[in-house]
């Protein structure tokens, strides 16, 4: 029996994500990988947020292939194959196809890859056809259910978390201000902690009816709905509209006193904040220059990275840059390590 081992990577800084969707690759090839493997789940969640999975489609059969695929044709070679701990044998993955092998994870043996397609077909009766209420509740329990089926040779995880994504986007209206699966990253030991226990047989009677510790999904179920409320509550806090301006003003006013940043420059963030947009041709009066200075502030912001605009014509919109989360949003993204 072969035993093909997925793949376990670093995590990738949002500073270096933000730079590979700029196609600014590091030079190392391990972190460019990363980079590239970030940027693919980025693009991937985009497609889900602008419709992709709309319709209760990101539990089928038909949703999770589709996701798995687009996700894994935007992967470097590099990342597409996964080796047996033992014999070292390798085996290229296929976007969007199903494992022909045996996996294990850690001490964990999935399902033989024949059941595969029964499990999945089973698996969207179940959770694709609940309703509003009862999809919330059940995203966790979809969430393990699929990881332990594990119809991919690799990328099971990132299909997981972008199907509860979607589940949550559906069922919440969530706009994609906030995301379970950030969550989940900054708990991840416990969070593989509880999907190893829920992989766990019954105990007893008292367990449950399944092959599975039902106490074990219950337990997680409840660790999944906090991480989710958590992350609410967190972004609800960052993005108030007062706070959220105190902060970026205030950067804007070390800047100018660095020389950084000329004059008047928090002027024009501060329309932008307040408008949502600022058209170029209102920019000089904002200031209160002529249009040439204010010319010169918009460039100076938009090299920063805290402006961006469709074309030299179009309104001015804030960007949040990664590099500035700290100040602007902190808490948001972990401290970058040299």
């Amino acid at each position: 029996m072969l035993l093909l081992q997925p793949h376990r990577r670093d995590n990738t800084h949002p500073v270096d994500i933000e730079r590979a969707l700029r196609n600014e690759y590091s030079t190392d090839a391990h972190k460019r990988n990363l980079q590239l493997e970030a940027k693919a789940h980025i693009t991937v969640q985009r497609w889900i947020d602008g419709g992709g999975l709309k319709g209760r489609l990101a539990p089928t059969t038909a949703g999770l292939i589709e996701t798995h695929r687009r996700f894994c044709e935007l992967l470097p070679e590099d990342l597409l194959w996964s080796e047996d701990p033992s014999t070292k044998k390798r085996e290229r993955v296929i976007p969007g196809e199903f494992r022909q092998h045996d996996v294990k994870v850690g001490r964990f043996i999935a399902i033989s890859p024949g059941a595969v397609p029964r499990f999945l077909e089973r698996f969207g009766e179940v959770y694709a056809k609940v309703g509003k209420t009862e999809s919330i509740i059940s995203t966790a329990a979809a969430h393990h259910r699929l990881l332990w089926i594990h119809p991919f040779l690799d990328g099971n995880g990132r299909v997981a978390r972008l199907m509860s994504h979607a589940i949550l986007l559906d069922a919440l209206d969530t706009g994609a201000i906030w995301s379970v699966a950030r969550g989940l990253a900054r708990k991840v030991q416990e969070y593989k902690r509880h999907l190893s226990n829920c992989d766990q047989p019954r105990r007893n009677d008292l367990d449950g009816r399944g092959s599975l510790s039902e106490e074990a999904l219950a337990e997680f179920t409840r660790f999944f709905l906090t991480v989710c409320i958590d992350q609410v509550t967190f972004m609800e806090g960052l993005i108030q509209p007062d706070r959220l301006r105190v902060r970026i003003l205030k950067w804007a006013e070390e800047e100018i006193k660095l020389g950084a940043l000329p004059p008047k420059a928090g002027s024009i963030l501060e329309a932008v904040l307040y408008r949502g947009e600022l058209p170029r041709s209102d920019t000089g009066a904002v200031v209160g220059t002529g249009e040439r200075q204010a010319r010169r502030i918009v460039s100076a912001l938009l090299e920063k990275g805290v402006l961006t605009s469709d074309s030299p014509r179009a309104p001015l919109r804030l960007v949040f840059p990664a590099a500035l989360a700290g100040r602007w949003m902190p808490g948001l993204f972990p401290e970058q390590v040299s």
